[in-house]
């Protein structure tokens, strides 16, 4: 049986059975603990640079298929299951989960046990490792670990962005015959999204309300996003620290006040500081889809999808021009926040999500509401 072994910063070893693609890769070991939708993980472009624990017991009995890409490839750099499993049970599967990341690269490692693995780094703190089927040899594997780049300070957006603009057409599809999927509303209004490490469901939920949606590079200026003529600009998801990412940062302060503005998780934390905010790393983060948010103006708790390792701190935003509407009810750290005079909000978990909770699709509709205001035509 062909063995694996994952190597942490701290001298920690995992063996386990090798799956996947027989190689090495090295990255943030982080965890997920959502039961479900572990393709939409493997292709967030907001894994980029992370090895990826998934605490549910057993995965790929459900296959892969096309329609439930986020992305068109995976991004994350190896897996950590308890159980891989060889059989794919679903009338959606177009592949075996294994075979999937084997195309594309990615070494899983299974028959792990990721409960002490998890608790570890709750305890610790997410670290650098290694995830090999190649090297016997874990001390020389340690060093790997110990010797490649932190992900406090490392821009990945820029690297996983879109190298050039593109219109997205594609509403939402029904995962089954059962699923009542409204009709797409007739596009009304045109929203710029800033790609980020943009998930394909959020696009899908954009045109779903009735947005035309162009998808532009990270590094977009903002005059030639307003040359665009947009309603709206969108914040995306994506990878990494957003501390570096000062070019993109200075291009949404320029925007504030000349559009209605909605981000998302990185989208979330560049626009605190835009705002003069300041961020930081969590301990392990929030990685799964079913987080409790309280929105302090409905009073309402939201189960959640989150995909995160760093935050915004509550307390560097300027109360006169800032008003908190979401709070993670797990730790108290920020979840959401508008301007209390320019149409822009945000939320740091993931309202589009897919799978996972529904709770917070109405903050697309809320987007629409914003851009209609300035364009009174679009009612």
């Amino acid at each position: 049986m062909d063995r694996a072994i994952l190597a942490l910063e701290d001298g920690t070893v995992f063996e386990g059975r090798s799956l996947g693609a027989p190689t090495e890769r090295s990255g943030e070991v982080v965890f997920n603990t959502a039961l479900t939708g572990y393709q939409e993980i493997f292709t967030d472009p907001s894994y980029a640079g992370q090895i990826v624990i998934l605490t549910n017991p057993q995965i790929g009995n459900y296959g892969t298929n096309v329609e439930d890409n986020e992305s068109a490839r995976p991004y994350i750099e190896g897996l950590v299951v308890r159980e891989f499993s060889g059989v794919a049970s679903n009338w959606r599967s177009d592949q075996l989960a294994r075979i999937y990341l084997e195309k594309y690269g990615i070494p899983v490692v299974s028959d792990v046990d990721t409960r002490a693995l998890v608790r570890h780094l709750r305890t610790r703190g997410v670290m650098r490792g290694v995830l090999s089927a190649v090297e016997t040899d874990a001390a020389k594997l340690v060093e790997k670990a110990r010797g490649i780049p932190t992900m406090a300070g490392l821009d990945l957006a820029s690297r996983v962005s879109t190298p050039e603009k593109y219109e997205w057409i594609h509403p939402v599809d029904p995962c089954s015959p059962s699923e009542r999927v409204p009709r797409p509303i007739e596009p009304r209004l045109h929203v710029v999204a800033y790609d980020y490490g943009i998930k394909q469901n959020i696009l899908r939920r954009l045109v779903q309300v009735g947005c035309r949606t162009t998808v532009v590079p990270a590094l977009t200026s903002a005059d030639d996003v307003m040359a665009l003529k947009p309603d709206g600009v969108f914040l995306s998801n994506g990878p990494g620290d957003p501390e570096p990412l000062q070019p993109q940062v200075d291009n949404i302060r320029r925007l504030v006040g000349k559009v209605p503005i909605f981000g998302i998780c990185l989208g979330h934390q560049l626009l605190g500081l835009a705002f003069g905010g300041k961020t930081y790393k969590l301990k392990f983060g929030h990685r799964g889809a079913n987080h409790p948010v309280l929105n302090q103006v409905s009073q309402r708790v939201e189960i959640t999808s989150h995909n995160h390792g760093f935050a915004v701190d509550q307390d560097s935003l300027n109360p006169a021009d800032v008003e908190i509407t979401h709070v993670n009810l797990n730790d108290d750290t920020l979840e959401g926040f508008r301007h209390r005079r320019h149409p822009v909000f945000c939320v740091q978990y993931h309202p589009e999500a897919a799978p996972g909770p529904h709770d917070s699709h109405y903050l697309f509709d809320d987007f629409v509401k914003f851009m209609a205001e300035q364009k009174p035509e679009a009612h």
